[in-house]
């Protein structure tokens, strides 16, 4: 799987490169950047980052004509310490415009995509977002993934490093990550276990903040992940399905 998210992702690289060496380098945004870390601890431990997502590769499309502007304002206004938005199209039907759309209730966003060019950190680093996901295992090696958390960090984005297996976790250390998202979902079934979770909290270190992600859809789920020690839970598919993802959100949250 993430093979082919590297391939759908390469074109937009090609762009930014052709831009970059023309001279187009973007901006840094310059408007407000709320604290992804700070936001999570004033509502952790558990907090919910709410996502986002029109669509997935495991069950195709989630929701019709869906709205990032209400969204935005339902995860605000029901209890989510931040937003997780999709930008990667393909896949999820998702684009970086969204970072702007659903930047104005004011909660930090992090931005979910498959980064691993230095160019795609410079591109996040122009939008409103708070955070950016870098998946430990599409960097070459530690050295690569440092780059990238390190780049990150320049603008005030927090690098959120997620991890699949301990040598992911590993890398992330090496790399100097303190923000650790466990992704609960085997990437050859797409199935999910939070059986992940529960392994890999053992390891959390002082200072270190911690996401599970993936896998979450009771309140009861929250409040286990919780009391392991996670910082928060990242939740989706189950919001995005939801008759009343404003209710479904304020029960997990347990507003």
């Amino acid at each position: 799987m993430l093979n082919k998210f590297r391939e759908a992702k390469q074109l937009e690289i090609d762009s930014l490169r052709n831009d970059f060496i023309e001279g187009r380098v973007p901006a840094v945004y310059q408007g407000n950047r709320p604290s992804f870390v700070d936001a999570i601890k004033a509502k952790g431990p558990g907090a919910i980052i709410a996502e986002f997502k029109p669509a997935s590769p495991s069950k195709g499309i989630l929701r019709e004509n869906v709205n990032p502007l209400d969204f935005a304002d339902i995860y605000a206004d029901n209890g989510a310490a931040a937003i997780s938005v999709l930008t990667e199209h393909k896949y999820f039907g998702g684009t970086p415009d969204f970072l702007f759309m659903m930047s104005q209730p004011g909660i930090p966003l992090l931005r979910k995509d498959f980064i691993f060019d230095p160019l795609q950190v410079a591109m996040t680093a122009s939008s409103p977002a708070s955070a950016v996901l870098i998946i430990a295992r599409m960097c070459e090696d530690a050295n690569h993934l440092m780059q990238l958390v390190e780049l990150a960090r320049m603008p005030g984005l927090a690098p959120v490093v997620e991890i699949f297996d301990q040598a992911d976790l590993d890398m992330a250390r090496a790399a100097g990550a303190d923000i650790i998202q466990v992704n609960n979902r085997n990437l050859d079934t797409l199935e999910t276990s939070l059986d992940q979770s529960r392994t890999f909290i053992k390891q959390k270190k002082d200072g270190e903040l911690w996401i599970s992600a993936s896998g979450v859809s009771e309140r009861s789920q929250v409040e286990e992940m919780a009391g392991l020690g996670f910082d928060a839970v990242l939740i989706g598919t189950c919001l995005m399905e939801a008759d009343n993802p404003g209710e479904k959100l304020a029960e997990l949250t347990g507003a």
